[in-house]
């Protein structure tokens, strides 16, 4: 187990460097960069000041040196011009956009977008499974049925559509905002039990939201995986042979259908934040979503690497996590790690 944990971490390091690269050179991709074409802006503008100020932005983190150049500099293994170290000695770099550093932009909403997302798959999970279990095992029953089709109408609807409808209902039926993660008169304010309890509050709309498609996909999925499993064999065995139909259910056909799930984790993570964008405009949730459409608008490379450096960490935790769980659920796993 240890040298499969071993391997795994190995392997982490190598996607994400790989994935750092890619980044990086993607967002160089589009001609000019955000100092760049604010320079010709502004000398079109006559404002000297202000071109004077980015040019030295750009001196200042190497933005002239050639693109690999700036890459190393970027990830830390390389030393940056006037003490910029890097990501990997936790300098994230300048937002231009913003004009201050993105540690400052980001701020509070990297563990918003944490918290958002670990309500979601929590969500998705406690909805969905019993939901599966009970289609998979009353097949063709009203229940059945019905789980069906709001299955069909969880994935044919837009989550942005049903943000939309929410908020309208909402002020009209009740006169409150939905929107946000807490009431605004906390926006700003240090973290107060009274600021926890309204972001609890207000996570349950986004969560809901977020999560529908995700429940829908799932819960059909997974019925189908357990109606697979239900008309094998060893079920049919163990049943035959006096096991109780609960525990022989969650013992095996129940255990194996989740290695699918299970290592879907890693996937879902990244899907969620990239999924959610729009409704985190239509809600004004404070995550990283919009922040990141707003930096890779304007092409600022490091606010929006970063972010997308954020997205690819939690991506490869996911799969570490997956893999972590896959090898205590299936013993097949665990074998072939020890080899």
């Amino acid at each position: 187990m240890i040298l499969f944990l071993l391997r795994r971490l190995v392997t982490m390091i190598v996607t994400l460097l790989i994935i750092s690269a890619l980044v990086f050179f993607i967002i160089k991709l589009p001609p000019g960069d955000f100092l760049s074409n604010q320079i010709a802006e502004l000398r079109a503008q006559g404002e000297a000041d202000s071109v004077a100020k980015a040019e030295f932005l750009i001196k200042q983190y190497g933005l002239d040196r050639p693109a690999w150049e700036q890459y190393l500099v970027w990830i830390g293994v390389m030393p940056g011009p006037n003490g910029f170290s890097g990501l990997l000695q936790g300098d994230w770099g300048w937002s231009f956009e913003y004009d201050k550093p993105v540690v400052d932009v980001v701020g509070d909403a990297l563990w918003l977008t944490l918290v958002v997302n670990l309500a979601v798959v929590i969500f998705i999970h406690l909805v969905s499974i019993p939901i599966a279990i009970y289609s998979a095992t009353r097949q063709y029953s009203v229940g059945d049925y019905v789980a069906t089709f709001i299955g069909y109408i969880g994935l044919a609807t837009p989550s942005f559509l049903l943000a939309l409808i929410m908020l309208y209902y909402a002020n009209r039926w009740f006169g409150v905002s939905i929107g946000g993660l807490y009431d605004a008169r906390f926006s700003g304010e240090p973290w107060t039990w009274e600021k926890i309890r309204s972001l609890l509050s207000h996570l349950i709309v986004p969560t809901v939201v977020i999560g529908l498609a995700g429940t829908a996909a799932m819960i059909r999925r997974m019925r189908a995986n357990l109606l697979d499993e239900l008309g094998k064999q060893y079920y049919v065995t163990a049943k035959a042979k006096g096991l109780a139909p609960t525990r022989a259910l969650l013992k095996y056909p129940f255990r194996m259908s989740l290695n699918p799930f299970v290592a879907d984790i890693g996937n879902l993570l990244p899907h969620l934040i990239s999924g959610s964008v729009l409704v985190s405009l239509v809600l004004s949730l404070p995550t990283v979503g919009p922040i990141l459409l707003a930096a890779l608008k304007s092409q600022d490379q490091f606010l929006a690497g970063f972010i997308l450096m954020f997205v690819a960490v939690l991506t490869v935790i996911g799969m570490l996590i997956s893999d972590l769980l896959l090898a205590l659920l299936d013993p097949r796993i665990r074998a072939g790690g020890a080899r």
